[in-house]
């Protein structure tokens, strides 16, 4: 079982494993070996809380696709393990991310002191054009 938070755990089996060939500059040996882990997890057919699946099927993020996966790719190091647990950790971290309530935002009003500063600077302004106008006439 792999544990997100204190309640909520995702069973290993429920998450797909492909090693691949990693792209870029490596040599020869990055021709013979499949380092690259991806990682699929299908949030529809999940165990995870339904309050989770709605989320994390609204959340905006280019892991997610359209329908329903996520799909996480890691070939930073040359080890298949080493990028297996970089790709788990994450999957952790995108999944637990969901159940972080976002602060109410209270708005604020502006205090008088600043918006007479606002109206002061503003009227400053327009005096400094004004004598830019200043025409002279035939």
């Amino acid at each position: 079982m792999i544990k997100i938070s204190n309640r909520v755990q995702v069973s290993e089996n429920e998450i797909e494993w492909q090693f691949v060939r990693s792209s870029g500059a490596g040599g020869q040996h990055l021709n013979k070996v499949s380092t690259a882990a991806q990682l699929i997890f299908d949030i529809k057919a999940s165990s995870l809380p339904d309050f989770y699946k709605e989320k994390l099927l609204a959340k905006a993020d280019h892991r997610i696709t359209q329908s329903g996966k996520i799909i996480i790719k890691c070939q930073q190091s040359r080890s298949q393990d080493a990028n297996r647990q970089t790709a788990l950790q994450q999957f952790i971290e995108l999944v637990a991310s969901v159940s972080e309530v976002a602060k109410k935002r209270i708005p604020t009003k502006a205090t008088r002191a600043s918006q007479r500063r606002r109206v002061d600077s503003k009227k400053q302004r327009g005096e400094v054009k004004s004598l830019r106008q200043n025409k002279i006439r035939f």
